[in-house]
C-alpha cells in the first residue's frame, strides 16, 4: 500500500514550486495544506486551509491546532514541502507521528538558508537545495537537486 502524501506550502511562489515537482507525488493519494489566498481558492482536490502564522503568537497557536487536526485526520506517510513558515508546525507534528519529511529549499535562496529551511533541516528525511552554494551552508544531509523550473 502506497503512503498518503501531504503537500504543504505557502501560497504564491512556494505553491508554484511544489506543483512543479508533480512527478514526485503523482500516483499517490495526496492532499494539500496551505493558506487561503486568491491563487489557492480555485484549486481542485482535497485542500486544507490553515492559518498563516506570520510570526504572530496567537496565529501560530491556531496554526498548530489546525496542523494537529490535519495530521491526525489524514495520517500522511510523507510530507513534501517547499516552505514557508505556515508548514513548520505541520512538519514537526507529522514527524512526531511518523511522517517522512521531504523539504525543497526555495529557488530564491541562492546563497543563504531560509528560516524555514533552518528549522526543518534537523527533522528532514530528504533535504534538497536548488543551488550548489547552499550545500556548504547546510551540511551533509543537504542534496543538490538542481532547479525545479
Amino acid at each position: 500500500m502506497k503512503p498518503k502524501v501531504c503537500l504543504a506550502c505557502s501560497a504564491g511562489g512556494h505553491l508554484t514550486e511544489l506543483l512543479s515537482v508533480k512527478e514526485a507525488w503523482e500516483g499517490y493519494e495526496h492532499f494539500l495544506v496551505t493558506f487561503q489566498r486568491e491563487d489557492t481558492a480555485g484549486m481542485e482536490g482535497k485542500i486544507y486551509y490553515i492559518e498563516d502564522p506570520r510570526r504572530n503568537p496567537l496565529q501560530l497557536l491556531r496554526n498548530i491546532l489546525q496542523a494537529l487536526r490535519v495530521v491526525l485526520e489524514e495520517r500522511p506517510g510523507a510530507i513534501i514541502t517547499t516552505g514557508a513558515g505556515v508548514v513548520v508546525p505541520l512538519c514537526y507534528i507529522g514527524k512526531l507521528l511518523g511522517s517522512k519529511i521531504i523539504y525543497i529549499e526555495s529557488f530564491a535562496r541562492i546563497d543563504s538558508p531560509s528560516l524555514t529551511g533552518r528549522l526543518l533541516y534537523p527533522i528532514a528525511d530528504l533535504f534538497f537545495v536548488q543551488w550548489e552554494a547552499l550545500l556548504e551552508k547546510y551540511g551533509r544531509k543537504a542534496r543538490y537537486g538542481g532547479g525545479i523550473f
